[in-house]
């Protein structure tokens, strides 16, 4: 397909808008974040006034409908318990492994979030550049290796920050260690997990923004990539502050690190109940 017939948008390596001519005349245009979650394209036949939608097959609308919903439902319940576990703490419950067991939990849903997220990008409808403007649904896959995909970076960055977070949260657990332990065990890997969030994050606004600096409030894709964004933001607040001073035993601020988690948390939930409407 010569260069006339087709462009494509996006940053780097990365393709997140693809627009290209019909065969029959008129244009088509797949666009990743609402492929994968709406399961749509925009196609406009030659002469006609206004865009239509193209949808994806049954098969691959309720794949779309259920992973959606899974994901996003465990993102709610994740936040909403990581936001009690810092309420517990804040309260100052003298039962460490009572909060430990919170946020495990919330942990654990936040491990069904992130899987989830990448199995709906896995399995999303593709397109067929250069064709008549139809997604295919491919077979059902658990796992792919799809590093030139903004869209599986982005929810892989995710799965992999709640799997580090899971490592800190299990640590967490453990009694009788010295300061140096506590920050290489449990906070190491909340700095870690963090940065995979805002990384995961930065590529979600690539993906809706086409690589550019981009504010679209009449656009529920970003504002839920916008509320996570702020979630990460916080965290990553919360984990710098929780780093435990060698010298004095304290962390770095006990406040800053309960109401980072606290507020992070129900960002998350609110981009999780978001996204139960953005779907086919």
């Amino acid at each position: 397909m010569g260069q006339l017939e087709q462009r494509a948008e996006g940053a780097g390596p990365f393709t997140t808008r693809l627009t290209w001519h019909l065969p029959g005349g008129g244009t088509a245009v797949w666009e990743s974040r609402l492929a994968r979650r709406r399961g749509v394209l925009a196609v406009r036949p030659l002469g006609a006034a206004a865009t239509r939608y193209t949808r994806a097959d049954a098969v691959a609308i309720i794949r779309l409908r259920r992973l959606n919903a899974i994901a996003a439902i465990a993102f709610v319940i994740g936040g909403a318990l990581f936001a009690a576990g810092a309420a517990v703490a804040q309260i100052g419950s003298s039962d460490a492994t009572e909060c430990a067991s919170v946020y495990f939990a919330g942990g654990l849903f936040f491990n069904t979030g992130g899987y989830v997220s990448l199995l709906q990008v896995i399995n999303a409808p593709r397109h067929v550049g250069g064709g008549d403007g139809l997604l295919v649904t491919r077979r059902w896959r658990w796992w792919s290796y799809e590093p030139m995909r903004v869209d599986w970076l982005s929810t892989f960055a995710l799965f992999a920050g709640t799997l580090v977070f899971a490592v800190n949260l299990l640590d967490s657990f453990l009694q009788g260690l010295n300061v140096q332990q506590v920050n290489r065990l449990i906070w190491a890997p909340d700095v870690i997990g963090c940065l995979l969030f805002l990384v995961s994050g930065h590529l979600g606004f690539v993906e809706t923004c086409h690589g550019r600096p981009c504010v679209r409030m009449r656009n529920l894709g970003w504002w839920i990539v916008a509320v996570n964004q702020i979630g990460s933001v916080l965290f990553m607040a919360s984990a710098v502050a929780a780093f435990t001073r060698p010298a004095t035993g304290s962390l770095v601020n006990a406040d800053i690190a309960t109401w980072g988690t606290f507020t992070g948390a129900l960002c998350f939930s609110l981009a999780g109940l978001l996204q139960l409407g953005e779907h086919p």
